[in-house]
């Protein structure tokens, strides 16, 4: 969908015509993403398609490349509202220098930017602007509110990574929200309408199993780019879940739950069919270690993790040494 839309904004611009930046497509402009920016408002995408032109299919153009062969990249927005002050320099003793300059314009821009660093856009911009430029890749920005008088938006151009919380328990309640926050696809599974609930999952899709257990799951499944956590409540169906998991070949596998439940829950899962390979495949305790105890910092515990594998999964070991090394880590 989202190359069909980039595709239609660089004919647009192609044939003369002016275009449209919806909120639908562009997310970065919805008032719930600029909630608490007191810079910019959602109008703001209108002022930013009034000031494009031919000389910007460019940008739409290489996104369209970008979703083709699968990249790493952004679609990012420059926005100004105050140009005499985005100019001007406020570097001090502190920041690194960016040069004599400030920003390269007082207009406003789009620009794609890939993980490699290739930055295209319409109109030269300076040093300032490429480190900020940049940052999107951090997603959806970093050091966007470093400069006065502009701001920086953006949206990325790939799939975001489907989490998977099989049951719908408190913990499960907090990862999700968590989960989201930071980028995951979220999809809550349970039997219980009670407990799969749009309040206790506002920003996850819930499904409800119908039967009153999960033999349903069956009937559900998941791509090898997914992720899986099982958090059954009281741990009642993490079987059918670990066995779920392992039948569709999912990238990551986390299961809650202490030692001696393990076993058993080893036992039930070899006893459906599935075998030690499988078993050995679920992280368990799922979640980063650090003492974590209730279920807002088991939440923490848990996407941390799911951050680090995505990270992990995304990036090359050289690539994330070299991350490492800049961090002086």
């Amino acid at each position: 969908m989202m190359r069909d839309v980039l595709a239609a904004l660089a004919a647009d611009l192609r044939a003369g015509r002016t275009p449209v930046l919806s909120a639908d497509d562009f997310p970065c402009f919805l008032a719930d993403a600029l909630a608490g920016n007191q810079h910019v408002d959602p109008s703001y995408a209108d002022t930013i398609a009034r000031s494009l032109g031919e000389a910007d299919a460019v940008v739409f153009e290489r996104a369209v490349r970008a979703i083709d062969e699968g990249d790493l990249a952004w679609i990012g927005f420059k926005v100004v509202y105050d140009a005499e002050r985005a100019q001007a320099n406020t570097d001090n003793e502190v920041t690194k220098k960016y040069g004599d300059q400030g920003s390269a314009d007082g207009e406003p821009l789009v620009f794609f930017c890939n993980d490699a660093k290739e930055i295209v856009a319409a109109r030269p911009h300076s040093a300032r602007d490429a480190f900020q430029m940049k940052d999107v890749t951090r997603g959806p920005s970093m050091h966007n509110e470093q400069f006065e008088g502009l701001t920086w938006l953006s949206v990325p151009l790939f799939e975001q990574v489907r989490v998977w919380l099989l049951g719908a328990s408190d913990a499960a309640s907090e990862v999700a929200a968590l989960a989201a926050h930071v980028g995951f696809r979220v999809t809550v599974v349970d039997y219980d309408p009670a407990y799969v609930s749009e309040a206790r999952f506002p920003d996850a899709e819930r499904i409800v199993l119908p039967g009153g257990g999960f033999d349903a799951l069956d009937q559900l499944s998941c791509t090898p780019a997914d992720y899986v956590c099982v958090l059954t409540r009281g741990h009642m169906f993490d079987p059918e879940a670990c066995v779920w998991a392992a039948k569709h070949g999912a990238h990551y596998v986390g299961m809650m739950g202490c030692a001696g439940k393990n076993d058993r829950v080893h036992e039930l899962v070899l006893a459906a069919g599935a075998t030690e390979d499988d078993w050995a495949r679920v992280k368990r305790p799922i979640g980063l270690k650090f003492g974590a105890k209730t279920p807002a910092e088991l939440a923490i515990a848990i996407v941390g993790e799911l951050v680090d594998v995505r990270y992990r999964q995304r990036y090359s070991e050289e690539a994330r040494a070299k991350h490492e090394s800049s961090l002086g880590r």
